[in-house]
């Protein structure tokens, strides 16, 4: 039986990755520090710190069945933005790779390893990128930790004889609670603090800037693809939903999706905001019968993302930032979603996890 090892299963990427191989009938093993929430039936939870080589070692080592692995999972520093640059962080990353796939390249006859990287790839940290960028460009000639992955990666593979598919995404948004980029959930816990407080919910961000949105149920499509499809292997592909969108576009379904009046135009910062907020979100938590999350582990890194995907040219995020999804296509995989569908979706599952108040509570 096929066995995918799904590595960072509370996250965005992570959670669409084992509902997707659930769903097929895989056999699926889940590995992330807390257990996923939502697990699907006949899912495994194998609860490791992939910054702990030992631990590792013991819980990898002896899986000799898993023949796929999809690597999502992602180390950021408190505040995001400002870790992107440092080399702490990308040493980290590059550990937890390598804690992974020592062991279970050791034990298990692999046969194709997803890797998640994303537009950092093209230096849209630090400057702005081609329109649109290319996976054939040349590699973008400063530090980052998708380079020391992919050099792990491609030499273990040439090793082991395992193929390899890198995706980069574009902005992903969904349900996962704790991600460390996932603007939606930020704006939708701000969106209820200010309902609480009988506020409209204006538009905060700045000029409209042309942007693409990945629904991770696309990318748990596209990782089934790529485990056998011959035209992945061992490339490297953008992905987006297919469309594009612009935050003062599509504000008017996110307001009417909770259920709010959306006011006039009010700049501002939503991190500083919410940082501020963690006892109301308590206290409105228990009004609604929300899950009690303290609101600071709710939100993880995503208030800033927010931030800096609202306020363009203000924070570490060069716009507009456009991708090809050509090559994609061209190798097989010609699925997409709607950007506006995708957030209404999404921000519902949030209020059916109780992770955010219904629209029709006051």
């Amino acid at each position: 039986m096929k066995t995918v090892l799904v590595a960072g299963a509370t996250g965005l990427v992570g959670e669409a990755a084992v509902a997707a191989f659930a769903a097929a009938g895989w056999r699926v093993l889940a590995t992330s520090r807390r257990t996923p929430d939502p697990m699907p039936d006949g899912a495994r939870h194998i609860a490791v710190d992939l910054t702990d080589a030992d631990a590792c070692r013991a819980a990898f080592s002896g899986l000799k069945d898993v023949t796929h692995v999809v690597y999502a999972a992602l180390y950021e520093k408190p505040g995001l933005l400002a870790g992107w640059r440092e080399a702490d962080q990308m040493a980290t990353n590059r550990a937890m790779l390598r804690n992974l796939m020592e062991p279970l390249a050791e034990a298990a006859d692999l046969q194709h390893v997803t890797l998640l990287q994303g537009t950092k790839a093209y230096g849209a940290h630090i400057h702005a990128v081609p329109i649109p960028a290319r996976e054939r460009a040349p590699r973008e000639d400063h530090a980052n930790f998708y380079w020391l992955q992919e050099d792990d990666l491609r030499s273990k593979a040439a090793e082991r004889g395992f193929a390899w598919t890198i995706f980069r995404p574009q902005i992903i948004v969904g349900a996962a609670w704790g991600a460390a980029m996932n603007p939606l959930l930020a704006i939708g816990a701000w969106a209820a603090v200010r309902r609480e407080q009988g506020l409209p919910l204006p538009y905060p961000g700045g000029a409209p800037q042309v942007m693409e949105l990945v629904d991770p149920r696309l990318l748990g499509e596209a990782f089934l693809w790529a485990a056998e499809a011959p035209t992945a292997a061992n490339e490297t592909f953008n992905i987006t939903n297919g469309d594009v969108f612009a935050w003062p576009e599509v504000w008017p379904a996110i307001v009417d999706a909770l259920g709010m009046e959306p006011g006039p135009a009010e700049p501002m910062r939503l991190a500083p905001i919410l940082a501020e907020s963690a006892d109301d979100w308590t206290r409105l938590a228990a009004k609604h019968a929300l899950r009690p999350i303290p609101l600071p582990a709710l939100l993880g890194e995503s208030h800033h993302y927010a931030d800096a995907l609202l306020r363009p040219g203000v924070e570490a995020i060069a716009l507009p930032i456009l991708v090809s999804t050509v090559k994609l296509r061209q190798a097989g995989f010609a699925a997409c979603y709607d950007s506006e569908d995708t957030l209404r979706h999404w921000l519902q599952v949030m209020v059916e996890r109780q992770l955010l108040p219904p629209s029709d509570q006051t």
